[in-house]
């Protein structure tokens, strides 16, 4: 029996997990490099050990590093989470040869699955539909994805169109992989511009019962990678027969490779239901909570439990798995074949189960995955402080709401973290469950909208824009609607420019209010004609405040008919053409963040003078985040063409890709590869030509 767990994994991850051991009362052990000290999973756990260092190079891909820190706290079971070392089958060995519980799939499994080239050939001998390889690219091949064989997540992940491309597209790839997985190892395969990405979970025990939990689709996708998640897909539901097709086909992958534990079997398919393998993830994902809270099931738990060895239910024909919506009778699956009995875990099933099998899938779950990202910038990635997360409505954190509805909240940060450089930048994932899909996005949107995210730039607004879509709510999705519709219409702001003025007003009576409450005058002046003034930058550009009071109230030029009906350092009412509205106040020392019904604003405060050594030259390229320069692609002096590539930034596990912004001369390149920069260094000043 296990009595404690390490978990080699930071954050979300490592609180998902430890959530779960503690409802069967083992303990927990964390393991965190030196950029997570202060992470809410080192704190919640019983023990916590010092990984040395910051990138994941350095800490949490060191096998030695966490198998040391297992035995130095006494655990005896390690769950590898999702992401770093969770599909690397030499860490499983090291750890199973070290005398400990692996909370995983054997490693031969994860060994066939691990190489993305392997894993294809082997599904295709065992009859899974899948897409064939290219191996010399040439013209009609055209579009072409490259990818990294041993990982996902989008890193190594490019798209060429044109062939000159092809050599610098596979160097980018390679150099992405090999600093993510440790494997420069690609390949490419056919691209299909649009499809639908639909996934089933599966469960296996040592015993030979497979599970089919339920399918998922990841269609909303940005640089390959998930954003919006849902069980049931809307594409299988509409499609006849098309369930029990991938079904059976995710429990031949998981029997052609001797499967135990959790995984995911991904596929690609078209509106028409035809799909084709992708990739198997020998893990848990990361969007396991919409399967979660659909079938009842706590997966983490399963896993904890199979990797002691329990039996899984046998599966029953008929209802192995397949989502019965309120109003309709339960779909049929084509028959299992024989399955070796055992005791069963029968106490993991939710009530009212029959024992045979994973429970009947009600209801409809959508996540999102909460970036610390700017998707207007194409998709810049930022670090910082995070002020404060709260997410209105959220009935429970890390497990399936009660009653058969509501918010999930699975969160990696708390009021105060800092977002670091050196990993992925998603904060939370908030996960809606409704009797409906409807229910479930739009209430979803609802609690976004009205979430206070203060500190840091995220996707948030384009999370509330694509669940409000109407092809989304049509369940017309695919993996190229964010191309489709656009970042400008998506990633806008929910608060308009209107709003944001509004705000920014807000903003300059909250501080009065503030001044007025230390006893400060507030700009006093006796001659009543000349107004408070101030600026703020937004998201919509630079607005400027004017007002002033008089005995007939506030008077403010650029909104006539505006009232002040009440002002406090951390709110202010006012009542806009005969509408009254109350903006919440958070004012931090590089922001203001104003929250209101218009939409959520973040304020920048301009100062009236500038200091004139921290201007920069004309033509200088500025780093978008801190991070480490990789590659140089150009030297001082160099000829260079608008839109030309001149370096590569790595940080949070990607590479960004630092262009010319205009035809001319390089006339600085004060950094060089491997060197690390801070936000707003100097990269690169081209002198454009006349």
């Amino acid at each position: 029996m296990i009595t404690s767990v390490l978990v080699a994994n930071r954050g979300e991850i490592a609180r998902r997990v430890f959530r779960s051991c503690r409802a069967l009362g083992i303990g927990c052990v964390a393991v965190y490099s030196d950029a997570d000290a202060e992470s809410p999973h080192v704190t919640e756990a019983d023990a916590a050990v010092r990984l040395p260092g910051n990138s994941p190079a350095e800490t949490y891909l060191r096998t030695s590093l966490i198998i040391d820190a297992a035995r130095r706290a006494g655990a005896d079971a390690i769950h590898p989470g999702y992401g770093f070392l969770s599909e690397n089958a030499d860490f499983a060995r090291a750890v199973i040869e070290a005398g400990l519980t692996w909370i995983g799939p054997p490693p031969a499994a994860i060994d066939r699955m691990g190489s993305k080239i392997a894993a294809k050939q082997l599904m295709a001998a065992a009859g899974v539909p899948t897409l064939s390889e290219v191996d010399e690219v040439t013209d009609a091949d055209l579009p072409v994805l490259i990818k990294a064989s041993a990982g996902g997540g989008g890193r190594g992940m490019r798209i060429v169109r044109a062939l000159p491309d092809l050599a610098d597209e596979l160097a980018a790839a390679r150099s992405e992989a090999q600093s993510a997985f440790g494997d420069p190892t690609v390949f490419c395969e056919p691209y299909l511009e649009t499809g639908r990405h639909i996934e089933v979970q599966i469960m296996a025990d040592e015993h030979g019962t497979v599970w089919a939990v339920g399918e998922r689709e990841c269609s909303i996708q940005r640089r390959h990678q998930k954003v919006i998640e849902e069980a049931p897909s809307p594409l299988v539901e509409r499609t006849p027969g098309m369930r029990e097709k991938l079904f059976e086909a995710a429990r031949a992958a998981a029997a052609a490779i001797d499967y135990t534990g959790a995984g995911t079997v991904e596929f690609l398919a078209d509106n028409q239901g035809r799909f084709y393998f992708l990739e198997m993830n020998t893990r848990l994902q990361v969007e396991h909570p919409v399967t979660e809270c659909t079938t009842g099931l706590d997966l983490v738990r399963l896993q904890i439990l199979v990797a002691q060895g329990a039996h899984l239910p046998a599966v029953a024909p008929h209802t192995a798995g397949l989502p019965a919506q309120q109003g309709t009778a339960p779909r049929t699956a084509s028959t299992a074949s024989p399955i070796p009995q055992g005791e069963p875990l029968n106490s993991t099933l939710p009530q009212g189960s029959d024992n045979s099998g994973p429970p009947v899938a009600r209801g409809h779950a959508i996540e999102v995955r909460l970036y610390a990202e700017d998707p207007a910038q194409d998709w810049r990635p930022q670090s910082g402080v995070v002020h404060r997360l709260a997410v209105p409505g959220v009935g429970t954190e890390f497990a399936v709401p009660a009653g058969g509805a509501g918010l999930r909240l699975d969160s990696g940060v708390r009021d105060g973290s800092v977002v670091s450089v050196f990993y992925d930048p998603m904060l939370a994932k908030v996960i809606s469950f409704a009797p409906t899909r409807d229910e479930a996005a739009l209430g979803l949107a609802g609690a976004l909208a009205r979430a206070e995210i203060h500190g840091l730039t995220t996707n948030r607004d384009l999370l509330v824009r694509v669940l409000r879509h109407p092809e989304f709510l049509a369940g017309d999705i695919d993996t190229a609607f964010l191309d489709r519709h656009g970042l400008a219409v998506l990633a806008g702001p929910l608060a308009d420019k209107d709003a944001a003025a509004v705000s920014a007003l807000a903003a300059a009576l909250a501080d009065a209010a503030a001044r007025r409450a230390l006893d400060v005058p507030s700009g006093w002046r006796n001659v009543p004609s000349q107004p408070q003034r101030k600026a703020y930058g937004t998201a919509s550009g630079e607005v400027e405040v004017t007002y002033r009071h008089s005995r007939a109230g506030l008077i403010a030029d650029a909104h006539p008919g505006l009232r002040l009906l009440s002002a406090a350092p951390d709110e202010v009412v006012l009542e806009v053409d005969g509408v009254r509205r109350a903006f919440r106040v958070a004012v931090y020392p590089d922001v203001i963040c104003v929250d209101s019904p218009l939409g959520p604003v973040t304020l920048t405060p301009v100062p009236r003078f500038t200091d004139p050594s921290e201007q920069t030259a004309p033509g200088s390229l500025l780093a978008p985040m801190p991070g480490t320069v990789v590659r140089v692609a150009v030297s001082e002096g160099d000829q260079v063409e608008q839109g030309q590539p001149l370096l590569w930034l790595e940080a949070m596990k990607m590479e960004h890709k630092i262009i010319a912004p205009a035809s001319g001369t390089l006339a600085a390149l004060p950094v060089t590869a491997g060197q690390q920069v801070d936000l707003g260094a100097v990269l690169a000043v081209v002198t454009p030509t006349e």
